[in-house]
């Protein structure tokens, strides 16, 4: 049975995760507001948003078919990210830096349009993103901690250490109160 409270406590034995993941997807934020670097990638992404966009406009019931999309899209990507922890954390490393980049990319687009950028954080991305962006940082954080725990066990095979099989024990406890409670608050979320 799932219970807040569990959760809450299995989020504080990954902290150090999460503050990474929240620096990472800052940094990405930052990187996307400022660099002209990535211009083509990003706006590749935007493209492919904006693409699916419409496919689901065009359909007969345009919000169900959004939250369905937004649903299973959140769902298998939490799941994907936390589970590619197992090769040591780079996938949700590159996860929360491409999301923040986009994120900050249309900022700056939004900014330079002379578009009112409160009114675009306000009513665009904190109805949506309030949600759906801590539990993304919640997904990395948790995939991140994997990957730390598998760079852990590697040095402790090639060490001879023992005591690992406990830190294993002790993450798998965590895995359904946080992929169980990550889905439950992200799919209330008003979607």
């Amino acid at each position: 049975m799932f219970r807040f409270s569990i959760f809450l406590k299995d989020l504080v034995s990954i902290r150090k995760a999460l503050i990474i993941s929240t620096i990472l997807f800052a940094a990405g934020i930052t990187a996307g507001w400022i660099s002209d670097d990535f211009e083509e990638l990003l706006i590749g992404q935007i493209q492919g948003l904006a693409e699916i966009s419409q496919q689901l406009n065009a359909s007969d019931n345009p919000e169900w078919s959004f939250f369905v999309f937004i649903f299973f899209n959140n769902a298998i990507k939490s799941v994907l990210v936390m589970f590619s922890g197992l090769l040591v954390g780079i996938m949700p490393i590159f996860f929360l830096i491409i999301n923040g980049m986009v994120i900050g990319f249309l900022l700056r687009i939004v900014q330079a349009s002379g578009e009112s950028l409160f009114d675009v954080i306000v009513k665009g991305l904190l109805p949506h993103g309030i949600i759906e962006i801590p539990m993304i940082v919640i997904a990395c954080g948790y995939g991140l901690a994997l990957g730390g725990l598998v760079i852990r066990s590697i040095i402790a095979v090639l060490t001879n250490r023992s005591g690992i099989g406990e830190d294993w024990r002790s993450y798998g406890a965590n895995w359904y109160s946080l992929i169980v409670g990550c889905h439950t608050v992200t799919h209330c979320g008003g979607h």
